[in-house]
C-alpha cells in the first residue's frame, strides 16, 4: 500500500471515528456519574489506589497526596463487591450516587459471609468531568 493510500485509508477511519461517537451524542449526568463511580469502585476492588484517587476532585487531590490518601483509606475493611444502584442529580453541577457496597466481617461467620450496606457519594462536575468530592 502506498503512502498516499495508507494515509487516505486512516483519514476515512478518523472520520468515520469521529462520526461515530457524535452519533452518540453526550451522555447525560446521571449516565456519566454512575460509569465513573463504577469504574472507581472497580479500582477500590483491585486495591488500585492510584486509579481511584485519580478520581478525586482536582481541589482534593491539590491537599492530598496519593500516599495521604492511601492512609486514610486504610486497610480495614476487605470490599468484595461494589455497585451504584442509583444516581440523582439535583443540581446542574452535582450528583448523588447511592453505591451498594459488599464486604467480608472480620468477626468470623458472625455475621454471616457477607455484610452489604449502602454508602452515598457526592460527585461534582469541574471543567468538563465529574468528580468524587471527599470532605479535605
Amino acid at each position: 500500500m502506498s503512502a498516499f493510500s495508507l494515509r487516505s485509508a486512516l483519514a476515512v477511519a478518523a472520520v468515520a471515528l469521529v462520526a461515530g461517537c457524535a452519533a452518540l451524542g453526550p451522555q447525560a449526568p446521571e449516565e456519566a456519574v454512575k460509569a465513573r463511580a463504577n469504574a472507581r469502585w472497580a479500582a477500590l476492588l483491585k486495591s488500585d489506589m492510584t486509579n481511584a484517587y485519580a478520581y478525586l476532585t482536582p481541589g482534593y487531590r491539590a491537599v492530598h497526596d496519593l500516599e495521604s490518601y492511601r492512609k486514610r483509606r486504610g486497610t480495614a475493611v476487605k470490599w468484595t463487591g461494589a455497585e451504584v444502584v442509583d444516581v440523582r442529580c439535583p443540581e446542574a453541577t452535582k450528583c448523588l450516587a447511592k453505591v451498594r457496597i459488599e464486604a467480608k466481617p472480620f468477626m468470623g461467620r458472625k455475621f454471616g459471609d457477607t455484610i452489604t450496606t449502602h454508602y452515598d457519594e457526592t460527585w461534582l462536575l469541574e471543567d468538563g468531568q465529574w468528580w468524587l468530592f471527599e470532605k479535605i
